[in-house]
């Protein structure tokens, strides 16, 4: 009996020790190590989200959209959270692309449904509020003009979130928000629920970027620069249009033979130099009427064509030739007109090294235009202590030995057009907060005076002549306005040396005549065929010019574009030149003085052409036109063939 007890009693203080083992054991779980696991359990619930931001807009200066940033979503169905599934299965199939019976199916056979997508916000709008219904919201980076100006706006890394090249990476701290942060909650399966109240930090959108490119203007510069290096069948080409005012790039176009060429690469009318040739040889010009070395009665022998030049006090000589050989002697004017190799070296000897190099160089060759680009090239121009004594000279004066890009040449014209005043060149017109409100906006940027309001007026009077009867740039006068500007051609240097029978051909116009509000510069690589300057370059730069005042939504002031009388073309010298060329000059628009002289015309057919290539066909007619939408042609008023008097107004309806 007593052996019993003892084991009831070894019993009986086993169960205490272990139910105090117990209990001691929960106390230490629930109220010294409670606070603990309850931390960590919530923490393993909870899950720190970053909310990206909308990076900026690129837009136009008219407000067209060129870079976007779209929202695209992730869609996640909880099946026990769903309280209305008829619903939802009705408006998932819409947007999610997934037929009903399957939808069904998946419901009711797994725990969490999962579409990839991405999808846009207007594909998941009706399921946005159901319950059940989870989104993973991502952006994505869209270019709505394809390749419109894509070398100029450049590229974006997804992986990074930020710009890999262009205007995307040069502004790449404005276009960048700042990033979020969100708390969600986490099921046992992973599944994460959002939650308002659970916010941390909201994310602030980029700043928009308004650019000074005018998105019409530039696919006119494009396109035209397409069709011409196909047509030459020329390695390439560039196009700049700038407003001498202001300083703004209104068209940067770059185009390359290559067929792979990338749609972002480098766009190389601010990447690569180029020797200018005679385009270059205003700047001489301009530094000898500084200097006042030249008068209006100085002459040079022109030498026929062919002049061996001495170089030094050895004997050695160079031989310059004129592609058009000129007999008897010529003015600076003249030489100018008629781009004479000859007559400007024989003229730029009067230069010292010095004085000539700084001309230049106020010009702003030699250095970049700080336009807001990454990789800017600044070209070269050798200090005079480089240049080869009596040979330097005259090679600058003709446009080699100096390497230049397209948009400084279009600057370095600016500043004539803009009565001696050098202004910054910019790709940025205005930048906006994400609420809309202007941040910045530009202003035109002087950089030096480079010459007097006198000299810059005896520049475009030169100019006049190169452009007019017996001038280079003839072929690049426009019927209804005038232009100025002068042609270059020159050999092409690769590699350490000039190739033989390769050429660049380009063309600087400042239009119009009178208060010029446009700086053109074309550059045609390689031409086959007829290789001029005057013969490839100045004609698209005729062609570029009509599209563009065929387009009414260009922002051109046309009635400060007209002519107000017929110029004379003469490149007078102020002292009283005598040799004068004649220019004919017809009013815009044409016959549009009084009703008595308006012509009746039938319209031309051009349904189903692109808008632009149409209202350039009706302008040309003599009728004004009231465009309705962009694309192709669909039907006009009056119809094709139907009469109208020229002037009048032809309605345009396009898709």
């Amino acid at each position: 009996m007593a052996r019993v007890k003892a084991r009831i009693l070894f019993l009986e203080i086993g169960l205490a020790l272990a139910v105090a083992a117990v209990l001691a054991r929960a106390a230490q779980l629930q109220i010294v190590q409670g606070p603990a696991f309850a931390a960590r359990a919530a923490e393993d619930r909870r899950v720190r989200v970053v909310l990206p931001a909308r990076r900026g807009l690129l837009l136009d200066r008219n407000g067209t959209s060129l870079a976007v940033t779209q929202e695209s979503y992730h869609v996640g169905i909880a099946p026990d959270q769903v309280t209305d599934r008829q619903a939802l299965v009705q408006q998932a199939t819409l947007g999610l692309g997934i037929s009903a019976p399957e939808l069904n199916r998946q419901l009711s056979s797994r725990k969490y449904l999962y579409f990839h997508g991405p999808f846009t916000a207007v594909q998941i709008q009706p399921i946005r509020r159901m319950k059940g219904v989870h989104l993973e919201a991502e952006y994505r980076r869209f270019y709505p003009g394809g390749d419109l100006a894509r070398p100029i706006i450049g590229g974006f890394n997804s992986d990074s979130d930020h710009g890999s090249s262009g205007l995307e990476l040069a502004l790449d701290s404005l276009l960048t928000g700042i990033p979020g942060a969100d708390e969600q909650l986490k099921d046992r399966a992973g599944r994460r629920y959002e939650s308002p109240s659970r916010r941390v930090r909201d994310p602030v959108p980029g700043d928009d970027v308004v650019l000074t490119l005018d998105a019409e203007l530039q696919d006119i510069a494009q396109q035209g620069l397409a069709d011409a290096v196909q047509g030459m069948k020329a390695l390439g080409g560039d196009a700049v249009f700038l407003d001498p005012r202001t300083g703004e790039v209104l068209a940067l176009a770059s185009i390359r033979r290559e067929p792979d060429q990338d749609l972002a690469a480098a766009p190389t009318t601010i990447t690569e130099p180029f020797q200018p040739g005679s385009t270059a040889k205003l700047f001489t010009a301009a530094a000898l009427l500084t200097q006042h070395l030249v008068d209006s009665s100085d002459r040079v022998y022109a030498e026929n064509g062919v002049w061996e030049m001495p170089i030094g006090t050895r004997g050695r000589t160079r031989t310059i030739h004129d592609a058009h050989a000129v007999k008897g002697s010529l003015t600076l004017a003249q030489a100018i007109q008629v781009s004479s190799n000859i007559a400007m070296a024989k003229f730029s000897t009067r230069l010292s090294s010095e004085r000539h190099f700084e001309a230049l160089r106020d010009f702003g060759f030699g250095s970049p235009t700080g336009v807001e680009f990454p990789m800017e090239a600044r070209g070269t121009l050798d200090r005079p202590d480089h240049w080869e004594a009596g040979y330097s000279g005259p090679s600058l004066a003709m446009g080699y030995e100096l390497a230049i890009t397209p948009l400084q040449l279009a600057v370095a014209y600016g500043a004539i057009a803009n009565n001696g005043v050098l202004l910054a060149p910019t790709l940025v017109k205005e930048i906006r907060d994400p609420q809309g409100k202007v941040l910045y906006r530009h202003s035109p940027e002087p950089v030096r005076r480079v010459l007097t309001p006198e000299v810059t007026a005896r520049l475009r009077e030169y100019l006049h002549g190169a452009v007019g009867e017996g001038g280079t740039g003839d072929k690049a006068q426009l019927v209804n306005y005038t232009l100025v500007g002068k042609t270059g051609t020159a050999k092409r240097f690769e590699k350490g040396h000039y190739v033989e029978g390769s050429y660049t051909a380009s063309f600087a116009a400042l239009f119009p005549t009178e208060d010029p509000r446009l700086v053109v510069v074309v550059k045609i690589d390689d031409p086959k065929g007829e290789y001029y300057g005057g013969l490839t370059a100045a004609p698209v730069t005729r062609r570029m010019l009509d599209q563009a005042l065929a387009a009414r939504t260009i922002a051109i002031d046309r009635s400060r574009f007209a002519s107000r009388a017929a110029p004379d073309s003469t490149p007078r010298e102020p002292h009283g030149e005598s040799e004068s060329v004649a220019n004919v000059v017809l009013r815009w628009p044409v016959g549009t003085a009084d009703s008595q002289s308006r012509l009746l015309l039938p319209v031309p057919n051009t349904l189903g052409t692109p808008t632009r290539k149409a209202v350039l066909a009706l302008h040309r007619r003599g009728f004004e036109v009231d465009l309705r939408g962009q694309g192709t042609v669909t039907r006009t008023s009056p119809a094709p063939g139907d009469s109208a008097l020229t002037g009048g107004s032809v309605t345009v309806w396009a898709e």
